[in-house]
């Protein structure tokens, strides 16, 4: 994957070799701090270079990949990585502030006047 010039440097994002097991990308890690469904959009609120440079290859990846609003099912294909890998190294970058995680219909589960509204808004329809 190469990024634009409006991206970043003109230098192709390297990633590892197929040999690296997906629990050493995760140090052993296989759940996320954050609830990421395969549908939750992650996104980029301000882009830091100097962050994107520190980062180890595949969340290098991942956060100049959700500089475009994606789902996490999407940057799971999109760089072939697992989901479980995925999940955990979008859960770290969230932690850091480096990418927003865009709340998804779960997150207004048990939410009553979400719930309502919703109920309003169908009651208002036309038949």
């Amino acid at each position: 994957m190469t990024v634009s010039s409006d991206q970043a440097p003109d230098r192709p994002v390297k990633m590892r070799s197929r040999r690296i097991r997906p629990y050493a990308l995760t140090g052993g890690r296989t759940k996320s701090s954050q609830l990421l469904l395969v549908e939750t959009l992650i996104s980029v609120p301000r882009y830091d270079p100097s962050l994107a440079e520190a980062l180890m290859p595949e969340s290098r990846s991942l956060y100049e990949r959700a500089r475009e609003r994606s789902s996490i099912a999407e940057l799971s294909v999109g760089l072939d990585l697992p989901l479980g890998v995925v999940r955990v190294l979008i859960g770290d970058l969230a932690t850091q502030g480096a990418v927003f995680v865009h709340p998804t219909a779960h997150a207004y589960n048990h939410d009553t006047n979400v719930l309502e509204r919703i109920l309003d808004g169908l009651k208002r329809l036309p038949v």
